[in-house]
């Protein structure tokens, strides 16, 4: 999932990349800080991915475990606060031991990567939901930045719409440029599922299978924006 490049518009057209990010096998015995069940390591790989030193991340949750692995790749961490004239970014005083040349905020007041989770509150996500985030979200980043956004809630229901459909549109009218679609796995896959085993007629319903007549969600899903399109991107629109 490399930061994109500008290329040439006349490159051939590529289908927009999916990353995939594995839960690992293995736990520390110590609890350990996380970005809605993302790993701290895939949260830093992603923040290394999509910025370079120096960088201003913005985190809307303003979780400790986006402020610590961003100030550890000497990143700059910043918070959202809303004033008089609407939201603006404030950036986040480094650590004295961590107060480098290289970790020096270009000046302004907008984000390099903004990390998001839709939807906030209530459980569902509308159209006119997503459409509001994005317009607040847009004028925060830089050109050429990012937006990720975690899906944070279940799918839905038969017969609607998908909240990924839902956010990509609403980014697309938003301005933003749809760049890369991350599922991320939150937990260790078994060797052998017995979900994707076959199910007899006079077998049981141990819920092994189905919660609530869905399976089980086990991945969440992470979708990646820019505010510039590289050549080859542009060619695919």
């Amino acid at each position: 999932m490399p930061k994109p490049s500008s290329t040439a518009p006349g490159d051939r057209p590529q289908p927009a990349p999916v990353g995939l990010l594995l839960a690992r096998t293995r736990f520390p015995r110590t609890p350990r800080l996380d970005w809605h069940g993302l790993s701290p390591s895939h949260l830093a790989y992603l923040i290394r991915r999509y910025t370079h030193v120096g960088d201003v991340v913005l985190d809307l949750d303003a979780l400790p475990a986006a402020i610590a692995a961003t100030a550890y790749l000497n990143r700059v961490p910043a918070r959202l606060f809303t004033g008089r004239h609407g939201p603006h970014v404030r950036l986040l005083p480094p650590a004295p031991e961590r107060r480098t040349r290289h970790a020096l905020p270009r000046p302004g007041s907008r984000a390099d990567l903004i990390l998001a989770t839709l939807p906030k509150g209530a459980p569902g996500l509308t159209r006119d939901e997503a459409a509001t985030a994005m317009s607040t979200w847009r004028p925060l980043l830089r050109p050429g930045g990012f937006l990720l956004v975690g899906l944070t809630t279940a799918p839905p229901q038969p017969g609607e719409f998908s909240h990924r459909a839902t956010v990509i549109a609403a980014a697309r009218a938003g301005g933003l440029f749809y760049h890369q679609h991350i599922p991320a796995v939150l937990v260790p896959l078994p060797e052998h599922e017995p979900r994707t085993a076959p199910e007899h007629a006079d077998e049981a319903n141990d819920g092994r299978r189905l919660l609530a007549g869905r399976h089980v969600p086990t991945f969440r899903d992470l979708i990646v924006f820019g505010t510039t399109a590289t050549g080859e991107e542009n060619a695919c629109a």
